[in-house]
């Protein structure tokens, strides 16, 4: 939350809306953005942050676990149409990669830009080459990329 708060501004200008939800009530998100969050960014949370206490939207998105009554951590990017594109859920002990949601919401918008017309390869950062998919790529992405070693 805090990691998404304090690059909201880059989000923003991405077009990106952003919403948290939990299982916690309205209150318990006020207490918790008074008494830690604001302490780890400046100023308050700057999105909405919603209450699902009963789950249902967890339930939706595969992210409730009813025997403990709490959602899991997820991230999920919806496009303009409201088809999820991504989504990542992780447990409570390992946190998400801010950087890699960015890089992602950018590479579906640029294939959303090309219509289809072109293809993020893995890693993929804004002005590297893409895929063109295809019959002529069949067969042949090994001539247009190598994946990079970390």
């Amino acid at each position: 939350m805090s990691a998404v708060a304090a690059n909201y501004d880059t989000l923003q200008e991405l077009g990106v809306h952003v919403i948290s939800v939990s299982v916690d009530s309205q209150f318990v998100h006020k207490v918790w953005n008074d008494q830690e969050l604001s302490k780890m960014i400046d100023g308050d949370i700057p999105f909405h942050m919603a209450s699902d206490g009963s789950g249902e939207v967890g339930k939706i998105y595969g992210v409730y676990d009813e025997m403990a009554g709490v959602e899991l951590r997820g991230r999920f990017i919806i496009d303009p149409d409201g088809v999820v594109q991504a989504m990542e859920v992780m447990t409570p002990p390992v946190g998400r990669q801010l950087a890699e949601t960015i890089r992602q919401v950018k590479a579906f918008q640029h294939v959303r830009a090309t219509s289809g017309a072109e293809a993020c390869p893995a890693g993929w950062e804004p002005g590297k080459p893409t895929l063109k998919p295809g019959p002529a790529l069949v067969g042949n992405v090994w001539k247009e990329w190598k994946p990079t070693k970390l």
